[in-house]
């Protein structure tokens, strides 16, 4: 009987689970595009990848690569979008598995991530690139492949990694029926974003209002947000890829920009990068991981010039 009890326990508590799962999917309802602008649809691969474009088509075109996290979104450009739409015509793209683009349950990695920027920006003459955290070593190992040729970049806290891995155990449990769901509910509950947000994103995690609180939230509980985020927390979204040499072998001018209070990788990893690499290194005060975000205006000021190069 005591075995009986335990088994029906057990049961219970992944049927409540499963419930809440469901409940919290239903409640986060559909994602609308984070930016302003126009929609649009990249075929690829036998995914939808969603992207928003603004500003005049005749202008210089930039494309921003968003950073890679649990709630990872183009909407992390919210704050210099409308500004970049006046000058250039402006391209973000959700990556695969992550904002409003599909979420197939399929084996995410940096190389698949490398290839997806490789094609994006191959549908567009000369453009140049903003791309943060481990979106910059996408780009950068898409340089180091002679896949791209891109006209000037901008990377922001630009990293080859993430997390430890690869590793199978912890993508294999994440991935998992009803146990991988629920540990995705609890690492992406609104604490759990919030304190991410302050803990590395951001210097003052006030920047981050309730609104984009809200997105974060409703964007990492899409219908197959686990499989990209086993991916991440597995490592398997880490490159390999030498940053130095990459970088100091593009074309165009490379610009490398730090939240001096950003962790993940610091200022000073930064500054060592952009000297091996011959990058221009700007450091902006009082922002972390996401100074576009946190401090646009200074941002705005650090890159206007730079995407155009004389």
């Amino acid at each position: 009987m005591r075995l009986f009890r335990t088994i029906g326990v057990a049961a219970g508590a992944v049927g409540l689970a499963a419930v809440a799962d469901r409940a919290l999917g239903a409640y986060a309802g559909d994602l609308e595009p984070p930016l302003d602008g126009r929609r649009g649809t990249f075929r690829w691969r036998g995914m939808d990848v969603a992207y928003t474009e603004a500003g005049d088509a005749s202008d210089p075109t930039v494309v921003c690569f968003h950073g890679v996290n649990a709630a990872g979104s183009s909407g992390e450009y919210r704050a210099v979008w409308d500004a970049l739409a006046e000058e250039y015509h402006v391209v973000a793209p959700d990556f695969p598995g992550f904002g409003c683009s599909d979420r197939p349950p399929i084996d995410y990695d940096g190389d698949l991530y490398t290839a997806f920027v490789a094609a994006f920006l191959e549908r567009y003459d000369e453009p140049a690139v903003i791309a943060a955290s481990l979106a910059g070593g996408y780009v950068a190992n898409a340089l180091a492949r002679d896949e791209i040729d891109p006209r000037a970049l901008v990377l922001v806290c630009p990293s080859s990694g993430a997390m430890p891995g690869p590793n199978p155990w912890a993508r294999g449990v994440v991935r998992a029926p009803l146990l991988g769901d629920l540990l995705v509910d609890l690492a992406t509950s609104r604490y759990s974003i919030r304190r991410s947000n302050a803990d590395h994103g951001y210097y003052d995690v006030e920047a981050a209002d309730d609104a984009w609180l809200d997105y974060q939230w409703r964007s990492a509980h899409q219908r197959g947000a686990k499989h990209a985020v086993a991916a991440f927390v597995g490592g398997y979204l880490n490159v390999d890829v030498d940053l130095e040499a990459a970088l100091a072998d593009a074309d165009g001018p490379v610009t490398l920009v730090w939240g001096s209070a950003a962790e993940t990788t610091t200022p000073a990893e930064g500054r060592a990068l952009a000297d091996a690499a011959g990058a221009d290194f700007v450091e902006l005060d009082r922002t972390a991981l996401v100074p576009h975000a946190e401090r646009p205006a200074a941002f705005l000021d650090v890159i206007a010039g730079r995407l155009v190069p004389l």
